[in-house]
Parts: structure tokens; sequence; C-alpha cells
């Protein structure tokens, strides 16, 4: 890993300002992309920290606060360590922001992060990665959807909801992408069931999408997640072994 730069700083939208974290190699050299999507916690200290890791092994990486509308990061107030019992309350206070964010908006903003990143003299050109976590996942899937000559490689770690009854819903759009895609899902996620994933995976290959889904056994919703009580290191480090190897090969 080489030593990195992180910065925060604003993205124009059309509808606003989003707020977000860039890190990079500290060589003044431009990188592959990256868009990597926060879960619902947000922009902090220990997602910053992903960041930067990722950066380290040569990449330049965007973090956006796809909740900007809602207000700049923290979104809500967040405890060093997120514990279970504080899980009600923050969801209670993050509800109404993550409700708003339809896939129309998300998709509308992944434009113009990725519009950034193309404009940046810190990127190569060339495809860009997402990845993303939790809502994240979601968010990162849709985008090589919607964006399929500008996505190169997506990866979705512990998200849930890929695949519902909704016309939209991720597992139906999926084949819209012409990117390398890799899932990473949780055996305790309740947000993600192995009836979901089952869908997931025949609908990807009645598309003959280009991907892997693998069940992290063990893990719950959230395990990359260091500052919270899903956080577990042997996913971890299977989520990095993963996505290194995914970008180091299509980017």
């Amino acid at each position: 890993m080489t030593s990195v730069h992180g910065a925060s700083l604003d993205i124009p939208t059309p509808d606003g300002v989003a707020d977000a974290y860039l890190a990079h190699p500290d060589d003044g050299k431009p990188h592959p992309g990256v868009l990597l999507y926060m879960d619902a916690f947000g922009l902090r200290p220990s997602l910053e920290e992903l960041t930067r890791r990722l950066a380290g092994h040569g990449y330049t990486v965007l973090v956006p606060n796809v909740l900007y509308r809602a207000g700049r990061a923290p979104v809500v107030d967040l405890p060093d360590f997120i514990a279970p019992s504080h899980l009600p309350e923050i969801f209670e206070n993050l509800s109404p922001g993550m409700q708003a964010l339809t896939p129309e908006l998300a998709m509308r903003d992944a434009g113009a992060y990725l519009d950034w990143l193309a404009a940046s003299p810190l990127v190569t050109d060339g495809p860009v990665g997402t990845t993303g976590y939790c809502m994240g996942g979601v968010l990162a899937i849709r985008t090589a959807a919607a964006y399929p000559d500008r996505i190169g490689a997506a990866a979705s770690f512990h998200a849930g909801r890929l695949a519902t009854d909704a016309e939209d819903s991720p597992h139906r759009l999926a084949g819209r992408s012409t990117a390398e895609l890799y899932f990473g899902h949780a055996d305790h996620d309740h947000l993600m069931s192995p009836e979901q994933i089952a869908s997931l995976e025949r609908a990807l290959d009645a598309e003959g999408v280009s991907y892997r889904s693998e069940l992290y056994e063990g893990a719950q919703h959230g395990y990359t997640q260091t500052d919270t009580a899903a956080y577990n290191s042997v996913a971890d480090q299977r989520h990095w072994h993963n996505l290194l190897e995914l970008f180091g090969r299509r980017l």
C-alpha cells in the first residue's frame, strides 16, 4: 500500500451540493476511479478509514453523502461505537432522508458523481469501479445498470432487498450492466433472505451477467463496518480480498 491523501469536498448535483470525502495515492498521478457508496450511517471516521485503505491500493476513491438532501454529514448524531441499543433511535432519525432518496434521485446524483470523477486529473481514463455497503450495495448495482458504459466493476456487500417484487428491483435491472458484479451476502441478514439470493442469481443467470455471489457464513448485516457491533473481522478480510481482486482485474 502507498501513502494516501484524504480530504472533504463538495460535489455539485442537479439538486444541490453533496458533501463528500475523497482519498487518493499521494503521488500526484492519476489512478482508476472508484465511486464508493456509504452505508446508512454515512460519512464518519470509520468509513473515511475504509476509503483511505482502498485508495492505498492504487485508486482514487470518492464517497458522497448520498443523504445530502437531509443535511451534511453526519446527518444524525452517532456514537463512536454503534451498539444494537442505538439502532432504533438512529434509524428513526435517518428514515425520512432514506425514504426520500428514490432510485430516480439516486441515479441522477450518480451521474454527477461519475462526471466529477471523469473530470478529475486524479482519475485515469477508462472504466470506473463502484462498491457499496448495506444500502450502498443496492446503489452500486443500480449505478452499474444505469451507467453501463462507465462502470467496469461493481461490488455489493451485506446489501438488503436486492430482489423484491418492485418493477425496478435491482435484480430486474442488473442485466443492463456490462460490468462484472460481485455480491458478498451475510448469512444472518433478515434484509436478504436465501429466497432473495436465489431470485437474484436466477435473474443474473438468465441475463448472462458476469458475476459472483457468495454467502459469508457467520456474518451479520454490516459485517464490514468496524464501528458497529455487526463487525466481523474474518468476513471483512474476505471482503477486502474479493474487492481488490475484482478491481484489479477490471479497472
